[in-house]
């Protein structure tokens, strides 16, 4: 390999390295943004509910208002988790898609 391949090889390698940097950067603002806005929703849905709980005039109520809220968390839980699966994927496919090309790219 003479002088200008292997600059050439290396300034690959880093603009993949900086490419991949990039779009690991991107992945993890993606899911940081999403955790932070399920975690907001949680804690407003959290604070309604104590707030009808507090108000029930029975036990039968209490109950429905626990019962409704659990209902709704899990839900809730269910969607940002599958979100979050993906996202992650997403950022997977994303972040693999460079080594894809260079391993294509190669010489056999």
């Amino acid at each position: 390999m003479t002088s200008q391949g292997t600059e050439k090889s290396g300034k690959a390698a880093f603009d993949m390295a900086l490419n991949a940097l990039g779009v690991w950067t991107k992945g993890a603002q993606a899911m940081t943004v999403e955790v932070i806005d399920y975690t907001r929703k949680s804690a407003e849905s959290s604070a309604v509910a104590l707030e009808k709980l507090l108000g029930a005039k029975s036990l039968d109520s209490a109950l429905a208002v626990q019962s409704e809220f659990a209902r709704s968390a899990y839900e809730e839980f269910v969607a940002e988790a599958t979100k979050l699966g993906e996202i992650y994927v997403e950022f997977a496919r994303q972040a693999y898609a460079p080594l894809r090309a260079a391993f294509a790219e190669r010489p056999r």
